[in-house]
């Protein structure tokens, strides 16, 4: 085999790990000279380090367990995929989160001196995550198959990284809702406290979830998504193309890392500017450098023919759409919030109705952008095509994630900043980003979700190829018990995440009710709330209720095609990824909608904080929280982990 190329992918893997190393410096080197922002900061990262250190623990005898089977049944070299995946996905949630937990003080510190102090060290922290995604993802992926040679096999390296994946998005959603959830309904609606204030006993708590779910949580998944278009696309393309078909995903790969990381340079912002207006110029520049790139690599591998050139742009295209479509329906710059934040003024029942509404109008044009780059690609590329756009779309990963990330630390900072006094200017920039942070993950959400359909799409004409499928018979009763089975169990899923966060959410209201209620002084700040218990509910809750829907992924796929067969389990496939993707978009973008209408009423808007329209938005967030950071997120990892179960256990159901 011919290293030179698979050298020459991987450095830009190395690359990528570098300047992640490099920002890492600068976020460490920056001084916070603040000794209540660094207090805060460092309980924060114990909180969330040892909630990661416990999941990863509780979830060692799960990967043995499928490793040994996998060895077992399909040989060694399947059991070192699955492993070498799953520990790349959680190095990557490991690396991510550390620095985004120390970002978060930093920013809040660095509001002080003003807006493009802030969003700088938190946009470094989140590009410290997209960068060791894409990094650590590319060279795995041309580890393995130096190692072994083959696309199908390399297969199970997804397997190991979705199954991390699943796990560390719903224990991270449940840890982080429950702790949300408490905090809001106790602290800011019964109390009338304000959010993040130190008397509130859920408000660590809550700061920790938002790493646990939206950095470790989101950059496992990104992961996941990242790698399995790439190993679907090498499946594909090595029936087709042979090893040009197997090197292509990989240099689109390699053009992505390198377009990232020119995009970040364009993130600036002036004092008084719009930091979202800075993030987008960095995901437009991004796109316009992989599309770049992807032109003259396409140019060059298929001597003049650019046919997959536009079946990549249209993956890319439509990657961009959805981020764009997402922000209108979840942004408060734009009607569907504002609708939210009006029909607040007549109650919860209204706010409720209208939020529900706009998640499910919002569904309607990412379906429509999937279906134009799934029949742009099949024009352009034969399905080969479908896979080589999931691959366009999920190339800027490093950037897209970047700005996702970013989210998170903002919120972190402006809770800092809340519960260590600093002066009210610095809460009103941190506010600012935060707000900015909640519409850049809603679009780093939608690139996930438009992805992930793709992906399973490319996922599946693999597994079709594995086990010579030419076509879903629906006359087929088994076929068709098959799509009805897919077709629930995206429901099923959600309500045992949704359920999940209810019940631990009970605990944690009932306890932050008894802080407030046993321990004198709390309310008038003589007396300092335990936060350690509610870091502990939020803690066992997730551990205990991530495991039935983790498993559940795994297991029903497994149970449809022994039982079954592999044309039912094409069919459980199929139904799963259309009620997955229609519910993922809607539950992500109505949660979405619902936080970002709370917070244009909180602006000053119907009233501002304190009245009847606040209270409702308020609920209505709440209503939002599980939707759009526990079950909708979790989704899309939910039919691409089923999609690839099928594609590296297809051997066993022939």
């Amino acid at each position: 085999m011919d290293y030179t190329w698979l050298g020459l992918v991987a450095g830009t893997g190395v690359l990528a790990i570098l300047f992640a190393m490099v920002v890492t410096g600068r976020i460490n080197a920056f001084k916070v000279d603040n000794e209540n922002v660094v207090r805060l900061s460092s309980i924060i990262q114990r909180g969330a380090m040892a909630f990661l250190y416990r999941e990863y623990k509780a979830l060692i005898p799960f990967v043995a367990i499928v490793a040994v089977l996998l060895g077992y049944k399909l040989g060694l070299p399947s059991a070192v995929c699955f492993l070498v995946g799953a520990v790349c996905s959680a190095s990557t949630g490991y690396a991510g989160m550390r620095v985004a937990t120390k970002s978060n003080g930093k920013t809040a510190f660095a509001a002080t001196s003003g807006m493009n102090a802030a969003l700088r060290v938190a946009f470094q922290g989140g590009s410290v995550m997209g960068m060791t995604v894409v990094g650590v993802g590319v060279i795995g992926i041309v580890a393995m198959y130096v190692l072994y040679g083959d696309p199908n096999v390399i297969a199970s390296f997804g397997f190991g990284a979705s199954s991390i994946a699943l796990f560390a998005r719903v224990g991270g959603g449940i840890y982080t809702k429950a702790a949300d959830v408490g905090a809001d309904l106790v602290g800011k609606v019964e109390a009338g406290i304000p959010e993040d204030d130190p008397r509130n006993p859920a408000v660590i708590a809550d700061n920790v979830g938002d790493n646990v779910g939206d950095i470790a949580g989101m950059g496992a998944d990104l992961f996941e998504s990242y790698v399995n278009s790439i190993i679907a696309a090498m499946s594909v393309g090595a029936m087709i193309y042979g090893t040009a078909g197997v090197a292509y995903p990989l240099f689109l790969a390699a053009v992505g890392i390198v377009a990232s990381i020119l995009g970040t340079f364009f993130v600036r912002v002036k004092e008084g500017g719009d930091p979202q207006l800075a993030l987008r110029m960095g995901l437009i520049s991004t796109g316009a450098l992989m599309i770049l790139g992807t032109f003259f690599v396409t140019r060059w591998m298929f001597q003049g023919d650019l046919s997959l050139f536009w079946a990549v742009l249209g993956g890319v295209a439509s990657g961009v759409a959805i981020g764009y479509v997402t922000e209108i329906y979840t942004s408060a710059s734009y009607r569907p919030v504002k609708e939210i934040a009006e029909a607040s003024n007549t109650g919860y029942a209204t706010n409720i109705l209208s939020g529900i509404g706009v998640g499910m109008k919002s569904a309607g044009w990412p379906v429509v952008l999937i279906c134009a780059a799934t029949l742009v690609g099949v024009k352009f590329g034969g399905l080969y095509g479908i896979a080589c756009s999931a691959v366009g779309m999920l190339a800027i990963t490093g950037m897209a994630l970047s700005v996702d990330a970013y989210g998170p630390i903002a919120d972190n900072a402006g809770g800092i900043a809340e519960m260590s006094g600093l002066p009210k200017t610095v809460r009103s920039i941190t506010d600012k980003l935060d707000a900015v942070g909640n519409t850049t993950a809603a679009i780093g959400k939608g690139l996930a979700i438009g992805s992930a359909a793709l992906t399973a799409l490319a996922l599946f004409v693999a597994y079709g190829q594995a086990v010579k499928l030419s076509a879903i018979d629906l006359k087929d009763p088994h076929v068709m018990v098959g799509l009805f089975i897919g077709g629930l169990l995206p429901f099923i899923f959600s309500a045992l995440s949704i359920q999940a966060v209810g019940r631990a959410a009970q605990k944690m209201i009932d306890e932050v009710r008894r802080q407030f209620r046993e321990i004198p002084g709390i309310m008038e700040g003589t007396a300092e709330p335990h936060y350690e218990s509610c870091v502990d509910i939020s803690t066992a809750a997730a551990l205990r209720e991530m495991v039935v829907p983790g498993l559940m992924a795994v297991i029903v796929p497994v149970l449809v095609g022994y039982f079954l067969g592999v044309h039912a389990l094409g069919g459980l496939l199929g139904g799963s990824i259309v009620t997955g993707v229609m519910l993922a978009i809607f539950m992500s973008n109505a949660g979405g909608a619902w936080d970002n209408a709370k917070k244009y009423i909180e602006e000053g808007h119907h009233g501002g904080k304190g009245t009847p329209a606040h209270a409702a938005a308020v609920v209505g967030d709440t209503v939002g929280d599980p939707f759009k950071d526990t079950a909708g997120p979790s989704l899309n990892i939910l039919i691409k982990l089923m999609s690839v179960v099928a594609l590296v256990l297809a051997p066993l159901f022939i």
